[in-house]
């Protein structure tokens, strides 16, 4: 699928408005249609950051996702809150995100809502920008969720929500969503202990169904919980097995790691499209454009121009607005000068 030379994208995540942050935790003073009109607000906003930074490529922000999996355990039947390992106290860091127990099987007749954000989204966008949806995929979505005597370790979990993720994405697709992000920051963060062609064997069982049906990424980074890495941050674990991903492009984290290994951008270049990390999201340093133009330049020695995307290093759920919004601007900037200059 061809693409603009250096197209401007995002992950999937935007900040929460500050009167959203409030009203979650008061949402039991809110009535059904209250909420409907506050995730709709929220929604607004966070493409109007998006459109007017001028991203070719949007999303909803989000904005309905309290947090990165927990949010979607409430669609699955069979799962319970287990708070017994969460640490309450100290630095933020992601042993404090809590576990959850598997008390039946696993399934979800209704579906993990992401149908749901991308119609709104289609409903609430302005023509012109190209609308991404997200989705976690099996492995990292089994993080948070403790093996009991029918799902024996962490394996067995993502095997059981592997067709719940595919069937997301094939009602995606009916309802015309042109491209997806399946995101599976635990495969990277765990590349350098685990069995990498186990990893991609899952990874194209889980999308195998809308291959070539839309345009297809993977979101790799090191983990941003809290603003915090969680995973050994490094690229070569993932080679070469990674490189069989069945997807049309791969984002990977840069900018936090200060470009390191970013030779081995080469290798993926070589068979899919790359979008390159080029905004710290766990730095509050505002990136200048001309510090974008430079970043994109190194990336021009191992990406062409025509494969490459530039986008933050994660969502930027865990950066504040003001930052986020400017940081958005400077980052389109700078690919407007990179590509003045091709």
């Amino acid at each position: 699928m061809k693409q603009q030379p250096i197209r401007t994208t995002v992950i999937g995540s935007y900040p929460f408005p500050g009167w959203l942050e409030f009203a979650v935790r008061h949402l039991s003073q809110f009535g059904a249609a209250d909420i409907e009109e506050m995730i709709e607000d929220a929604v607004i906003a966070a493409v109007h950051d998006q459109v007017a930074a001028g991203l070719d490529v949007i999303t909803d922000g989000e904005q309905t996702r309290l947090d990165f999996n927990l949010s979607f355990y409430g669609y699955i039947h069979g799962i319970q809150n287990n708070e017994t390992e969460t640490r309450k106290f100290g630095p933020p860091a992601h042993d404090q995100r809590g576990k959850n127990d598997i008390v039946g099987e696993l399934k979800a007749p209704r579906g993990l809502g992401v149908v749901k954000e991308y119609l709104r989204l289609k409903k609430l966008a302005p023509k012109g920008p190209t609308l991404k949806a997200s989705i976690p995929g099996p492995y990292t979505l089994s993080g948070r969720l403790l093996p009991n005597e029918k799902y024996k370790d962490r394996y067995a979990i993502t095997e059981a929500l592997l067709p719940i993720i595919s069937k997301e994405l094939e009602d995606l697709v009916a309802a015309g969503c042109e491209e997806i992000t399946v995101d599976e920051p635990s495969m990277s963060c765990y590349a350098y202990k685990e069995d990498t062609k186990r990893f991609v064997d899952i990874f194209n069982r889980t999308i195998k169904a809308v291959v070539g049906k839309c345009r297809l990424s993977t979101h790799m980074c090191f983990g941003n919980f809290k603003g915090r890495p969680v995973g050994y941050r490094s690229i070569k674990p993932m080679l070469p097995d990674f490189l069989n991903l069945d997807v049309n492009e791969i984002h990977i984290e840069m900018a936090n790691r200060e470009f390191a290994e970013i030779e081995l951008l080469k290798p993926f270049a070589e068979k899919m499209d790359v979008a390159v990390g080029v905004i710290d999201v766990k730095n509050y340093y505002i990136e200048t454009p001309e510090d974008v133009a430079t970043r994109i330049k190194n990336c021009l020695k191992y990406v062409p121009a025509e494969k490459l995307s530039v986008a933050p290093d994660c969502g930027l759920s865990q950066t504040a607005r003001w930052a986020s919004r400017q940081k958005l601007i400077n980052m389109v900037k700078g690919a407007e000068i990179a590509r003045k200059q091709l």
